[in-house]
């Protein structure tokens, strides 16, 4: 009986430690060791030269940044321009990644590092046929903490890296420490921001649909006084009021582009219409929607220049000046011309644009005249002049 018993547990010790090994199998199995190493780099060398297009995914959000020619659009924006500053810089961050902190994970982790198609960020680089030839899944924020002094804002938690993975292999998550804060699926983060630049106006015309509201302004030069066309005896500028005009859109920026626009719902069946003219011979015609939400306004903009196309030579002027003159008038005419192109091509489109960047082209009529009610309050609230008080001054003692 003992015997028995003996051989009994013997064969149930087995059994177990079996069954242990079994269990410590498939707890490793669900781990994968890490492949990286310490400085590597996370998608290998990459031909930059051999990147046509980027296309980044969030669950349904997905964007894709393509090259055509030396052009790079967005497609989910009609193949608007795309800024290539951004994607040059985010495609050299990719190509540059690495690893900084290998690790060993399972597939139960991936959710809580937001490695996963649900949550994370899925970065492709499209060659010339469309088709990924690289990919990396952008999980979440690697953060670091600090005390009262460190950090960039003086404590607390900051990004200082993030957890990525080569397409779907476990054996290649680890920890970079880039951020890649600008990987966003969003195809208004991607498009190129510059607008016309409107350079000094010398006229400005506002057409509103309810035509006491119209007016048009002018003046000589940059540097002189704004005057109202057909003012009435009873309407005087007020200087403060038209000095933003000065500086009309000198430097706008494009928030979003309206792709197959509805010229109704945007309120450009029946717009603001601005004509502009500056003092270097270009003429813009803008047509200025409805408001949308609190901040912006859907625009189109048409453009054409009258440039003088030849130099009057001086009176006076000796030969050799006139051969530097002539070069540097070709050259501002190229110039001129090269900007006339580049903004003609947003013709065909609809933008949407800043509500505080074109606010002077949606002021009215009587918004832009000295308030003559507020100047009579001024002259009730000062006091009464006395007679005697000049006199009192000039005598001795002031009595």
């Amino acid at each position: 009986m003992k015997s028995k018993h003996l051989i009994l547990l013997l064969l149930a010790a087995v059994v177990l430690g079996g069954g242990g090994v079994m269990v410590m199998r498939n707890r490793q199995a669900d781990y994968s060791r890490s492949a990286t190493e310490m400085g590597a780099k996370v998608l290998g060398n990459i031909d930059l030269s051999a990147v046509a297009g980027v296309r980044l995914t969030q669950g349904s959000n997905v964007v894709n940044i393509l090259r055509t020619g030396d052009a790079w659009g967005v497609r989910e924006r009609s193949d608007f321009p795309a800024n290539f500053g951004d994607v040059s810089e985010f495609v050299r961050k990719l190509s540059d990644l690495k690893v900084t902190q290998p690790q060993r994970v399972g597939m139960s982790r991936l959710g809580l590092l937001e490695l996963t198609r649900e949550a994370g960020t899925l970065v492709e680089l499209l060659g010339a046929d469309g088709k990924p030839f690289k990919s990396l899944m952008l999980g979440a924020k690697h953060m670091k903490s600090g005390g009262a002094s460190e950090g960039p804002m003086g404590g607390g938690a900051w990004p200082d890296g993030r957890y990525v993975m080569v397409g779907s292999d476990l054996a290649t998550v680890a920890v970079v420490s880039e951020p890649l804060a600008n990987a966003n699926p969003k195809p208004e983060d991607w498009i190129a921001k510059e607008f016309v630049k409107v350079e000094p106006p010398v006229a400005v015309e506002i057409t509103f649909p309810e035509s006491t509201n119209s007016f048009a302004i002018s003046r000589t030069n940059e540097m002189g006084d704004w005057s109202l066309t057909a003012a009435t005896p009873a309407e005087v500028l007020d200087k403060n009021k038209v000095s933003v005009f000065a500086s009309l859109l000198s430097a706008p920026s494009i928030d979003d582009v309206r792709i197959n626009p509805d010229l109704k719902a945007l309120g450009l069946d029946h717009p603001v219409e601005a004509l502009v003219r500056t003092t270097t011979g270009f003429i813009y015609k803008f047509r200025i929607g409805k408001q949308e939400g609190e901040e912006s306004y859907p625009i189109q903009v048409s453009v054409d220049a009258a440039f003088q196309t030849e130099r009057v030579a001086g009176k006076d002027e000796k030969p050799e000046d006139k051969a530097r003159l002539d070069k540097e008038f070709k050259d501002h005419l190229a110039k001129q011309q090269e900007k006339l192109k580049a903004e003609q091509a947003f013709g065909k489109w609809t933008v949407v644009i800043k509500k505080w960047t074109i606010e002077p082209l949606l002021k009215k009529r009587g918004e832009l005249l000295v308030d003559k009610k507020v100047d009579e309050k001024k002259a009730e609230a000062a006091p009464a002049s006395n007679p005697l008080d000049s006199l009192k001054s000039i005598l001795p003692g002031g009595n």
